[in-house]
């Protein structure tokens, strides 16, 4: 079910020794916790650590708060938080080789996490991956606005510029929807879109982008924000 036997680690860390959880929240919010050049991703990138996710904020997955503590994790799919941990290092962070339990990074992630855990039976979270791809209204322009700053700038950058992403490999929102057309024939972009929010990388459509869950981000939304970007 968890990381064992790791008790309170001291990891050795630049000039002395440096508190397992702490390193680990070094790493939480550090991309080079993957060893790929070509990563842009912290776990911080799409988790909040709060009991209640900030204001004016759209995070991918949920909030890690008591993390630890609950039964399974990805809606059920996995039953052991390292398996949960390296589904995430693995598809979305570029990790070649899975963190092992022995490892110096993922024993310090694992003290951080029990760090933010405080209820020991705290509850699994509901977690609704869309399975077949439909249409969703589309609502207010202006309220879809909002969403990208929440859920999209941070990785793709402002909307039509790109100005500020971390990356080149995140495309410019929306102009990539016009590429869409030579990728996915006869296939309305609204859809091809619908597809990378829902599914992220899965099925060679999101790169190395996240999902969103019915619980990150829900059908309203999305549908808003297809309004802001026209499509």
């Amino acid at each position: 079910m968890r990381w064992l036997g790791l008790g309170a680690v001291l990891l050795v860390v630049g000039c002395g020794p440096t508190p397992a959880a702490e390193y680990g929240e070094e790493l939480f919010g550090d991309s080079k916790l993957s060893e790929s050049q070509y990563n842009t991703f912290s776990c911080a990138t799409c988790h909040s650590t709060a009991a209640t996710p900030p204001q004016g904020k759209v995070y991918a997955g949920l909030s890690l708060h008591n993390v630890a503590s609950r039964p399974h994790w990805w809606g059920g799919y996995e039953t052991n938080l390292l398996d949960a941990v390296n589904f995430c290092y693995t598809a979305f962070m570029r990790g070649v080789t899975p963190l092992t339990p022995d490892d110096p990074k993922s024993r310090a992630l694992y003290e951080y996490l029990v760090s933010i855990s405080p209820d020991a039976q705290a509850p699994a979270q509901p977690f609704t991956l869309v399975k077949d791809i439909t249409d969703v209204p589309r609502g207010s322009a202006e309220w879809g606005a909002d969403v990208y700053r929440a859920a999209c700038q941070d990785c793709h950058g402002e909307a039509h510029t790109g100005k500020g992403r971390p990356s080149k490999l995140a495309p410019i929102l929306p102009e990539v929807a016009a590429d869409y057309g030579v990728a996915f024939p006869g296939v309305a972009p609204g859809l091809v879109f619908i597809e990378k929010v829902r599914h992220g990388r899965f099925f060679g459509v999101g790169g190395n982008m996240p999902l969103y869950a019915r619980e990150a981000l829900s059908d309203k939304d999305l549908g808003a924000l297809l309004a802001y970007f026209e499509l």
